[in-house]
């Protein structure tokens, strides 16, 4: 049965919650938290990033495209760099070896301006903060300056005991269990507690996986059917559609 009793909705996609129940066996949809993806989500840092993989892992052999960052966004750099070069160059290599790797790419990232905070989720988070709702930033990031980044361009909305990074789980996305650990973090919430929001495929896969209604927002050049492919509930092109859904829902 589909009853949405929370006062929070932040959309007015009702077929799209019916559906979301239907297809998950859930009795009803009552939002409390939402878990953000951080690198394309919360900033507009997806740029900086393709070129610093590209850049990183040129040096040690490994040839990545933007498309290929894109696609694997919201992994955890290390998993990454682990299949990258099973796939190249026909090897495995040890989890301390793809994060000497990484580290390279978190230092040349860290060389370049900082990233933007994402048009509209500071209005966003106004609007979930004033529902009533609990904000969880879940990233495959391991670079801790941007991890305490966080705490600072998102005070009063991101606390440290609500972050979740590549530090607090085995298995990153695709895997449920970043965003399953989010649940946690949020006050050991049920799927049909939480919405997630996120911009690549790895991380709609993820949020899926953990059975939370997904909302993918687009800020990359994968078209809109590739995140919907992925199981995607609903796709926006940008934040500010987001942000002005919900502030039009609740004004």
């Amino acid at each position: 049965m589909y009853a949405p009793t929370s006062p929070c909705l932040p959309f007015g996609h009702e077929q799209e919650v019916k559906s979301y129940l239907e297809n998950r066996g859930f009795d009803s949809f009552q939002p409390q938290a939402v878990l953000f993806d951080m690198d394309g989500v919360l900033y507009d840092s997806m740029p900086n990033h393709a070129r610093c993989w590209q850049e990183a892992m040129a040096k040690f052999g490994l040839k990545m495209t933007a498309a290929d960052v894109y696609a694997t966004e919201g992994m955890r750099g290390v998993e990454t760099i682990r299949l990258m070069v099973k796939a190249q160059q026909g090897r495995d290599i040890t989890e301390d070896e793809a994060q000497m790797m990484y580290d390279e790419k978190a230092r040349l990232f860290g060389l370049l301006p900082k990233a933007p905070i994402m048009e509209g989720v500071l209005e966003l988070m106004e609007k979930i903060k004033a529902a009533g709702m609990c904000i969880v930033v879940v990233t495959g990031s391991g670079q801790l300056p941007l991890i305490e980044r966080l705490q600072h361009d998102f005070k009063g909305f991101v606390t440290a005991d609500k972050i979740v990074s590549a530090y607090d789980v085995t298995r990153g996305k695709p895997a449920p269990d970043p965003y399953l650990m989010g649940l946690q973090k949020a006050g050991n919430l049920q799927p049909w507690q939480g919405i997630v929001v996120e911009n690549a495929p790895m991380g709609v896969r993820a949020g899926v996986a953990a059975k939370i209604f997904t909302i993918a927002v687009n800020s990359g050049p994968l078209p809109n059917a590739t995140l919907a492919g992925e199981g995607a509930n609903i796709v926006f092109d940008r934040m500010t559609q987001l942000r002005d859904t919900w502030m039009s829902n609740h004004d």
